[in-house]
């Protein structure tokens, strides 16, 4: 099968990028290795929607993003994703914590953010059911949450409705060039698709299939893991994090609490799928309850592990390849990607359609490295 445009990876962003593609009535297939689309870090991540925090260096998608794409994002894709715009708070409890928020705040306002240095009464007035623990904080009142399963779902079932064709359990293998460009797709069960443009978004399978064409994205897998909590009655609609970056969460329309950590257990981690562990739950829970005590009491149901795709800079490669013409890499977002896709799924279809992208990628090109 052949298609003009041929996306490996159907996480959320090869999904918007489908979406976006199709909707311009370009021909899209999407091949991705496992059997279920959005089963990488897509669904299992922490939902936020944030603009604090970040390197400077992905600020114009997100902040493109929440101006012009998140709001909108349920009716366009006519599925409920979610979205809150209720406010992100990243906590301190000691004069370090101030002084990394204060970095982070500096860095973001100098972008143009609208994001600021809080007390810790200014941070209860806004949650009060933050523990008297919490110094400090920085507040961006634009920022917010969704939910990965539902948006990953949502590009995926109208791209296609409008014509994206999806192949799942086709794992990529190879990348080959014909006449010195990127044309054919070649997959373990032995099928070989061609298309004009080649988009990688596989995350850190991206950097084994770039290989395969000579190109090497500096990036090594790390192991995040989420918890997930019985349903509680509303409590606070803010995106939570921390100074340390310990823990991170939001509580769910449906009513319960999702809590995502980094664990450090990546040389013990299970090869293939990890999965999560009972020492990281426990310690992020003894953590969370640092600085949300009324949550003690609440049962965690289930818990669940991913690999993130983190670059040597830490943030993503968006962009062509001069040495390989044809190929666009989407790979090395760091954890970061989630909040940034609806814009990156759209300047993806940009780039693979031959137009200026919406929002300047020049510093998150790939010869930066």
């Amino acid at each position: 099968m052949n298609a003009e445009v041929i996306i490996v990876g159907g996480g959320i962003i090869g999904c918007a990028a489908a979406y976006n593609l199709a909707k311009e009535g370009v021909s899209v297939l999407v091949l991705e290795g496992s059997d279920n689309i959005g089963n990488g870090g897509s669904t299992r991540n922490g939902g936020g929607v944030r603009q604090s925090g970040r390197d400077p260096r992905e600020l114009p998608l997100i902040m493109y993003a929440i101006r012009n794409i998140w709001p909108k994002l349920s009716d366009m894709l006519e599925t409920n994703v979610e979205y809150y715009q209720q406010g992100n708070l990243r906590l301190g409890r000691t004069p370090e914590h101030k002084k990394i928020l204060e970095g982070l705040t500096d860095r973001a306002s100098a972008c143009g953010l609208d994001v600021r240095m809080i007390s810790g009464d200014e941070a209860r007035r806004i949650n009060p059911y933050l523990s008297d623990a919490v110094t400090c904080a920085s507040w961006c009142p634009t920022d917010g949450h969704a939910n990965p399963l539902m948006a990953t779902m949502g590009y995926y079932k109208m791209a296609r409705r409008l014509g994206a064709h999806f192949i799942s359990g086709e794992k990529v293998i190879e990348l080959r060039k014909i006449k010195g460009r990127a044309r054919q797709v070649v997959t373990a069960s032995g099928n070989i698709y061609e298309g004009d443009t080649i988009i990688l978004a596989a995350g850190y399978e991206s950097r084994f299939i770039a290989s395969t064409v000579g190109i090497d994205v500096p990036m090594q897998p790390v192991l995040l893991e989420t918890l997930v909590t019985e349903a509680a009655a509303p409590m606070f609609w803010q995106m939570l994090g921390t100074a340390d970056a310990d823990f991170y969460g939001h509580q769910t329309e449906h009513g319960s609490f999702v809590f995502g950590l980094n664990s450090g257990l990546e040389p013990f981690a299970k090869p293939g799928r990890p999965v999560s562990s009972s020492g990281a739950a426990s310690a992020a829970c003894r953590g969370i309850m640092q600085y949300f005590p009324s949550l003690a009491d609440i049962k965690v149901v289930r818990s669940w592990a991913g690999w993130m795709d983190a670059c040597a800079d830490h943030v993503p490669v968006i962009s062509p390849v001069d040495e390989v013409p044809g190929l666009i890499l989407a790979c090395g977002f760091t954890g970061h990607g989630f909040g940034i896709s609806p814009a990156v799924g759209m300047v993806l279809s940009e780039l693979a359609m031959g137009k200026t992208p919406s929002v300047d990628l020049s510093a998150l090109r790939y010869d930066r490295f």
